[in-house]
């Protein structure tokens, strides 16, 4: 692929929410909170957002976490901080909520140059 194409892009966050958005979607809607299937979610979202981000072709590392936590109550308080190129590296965090359970992915993006 071309320059255009690769490196001198900057990190779209937008379409990464919708990306992230889409894959918590497939893997956990519909479901209630079961600590049992906790671990398979969490690698399965992990795994999907960063396939689905792979396959946009764009010059990117990738690293994404995600936290799933049972709705009883409880303060959940997250934060991230980056040393980077703010012209093309990025971040994405995504808030998902059902009846009985919060998910939170973090997605990051380091341009590789």
């Amino acid at each position: 692929m071309d320059e255009s194409q690769h490196g001198n892009e900057a990190f779209s966050s937008e379409d990464a929410e919708n990306i992230i958005k889409e894959c918590i979607d497939s893997v956990i809607s519909g479901q209630d909170y079961s600590q049992a299937h906790v671990n398979k979610w969490t690698a399965s979202v992990v795994e999907l957002c960063l396939t689905q981000l792979v396959k946009q072709e764009k010059s990117y590392k990738y690293m994404a976490t995600c936290t799933v936590m049972q709705k009883c109550g409880a303060g959940l308080h997250t934060a991230s901080s980056c040393y980077w190129d703010i012209t093309s590296d990025g971040s994405c965090t995504v808030r998902w909520e059902n009846r009985t359970m919060y998910c939170v992915v973090s997605v990051f993006a380091v341009a590789i140059v």
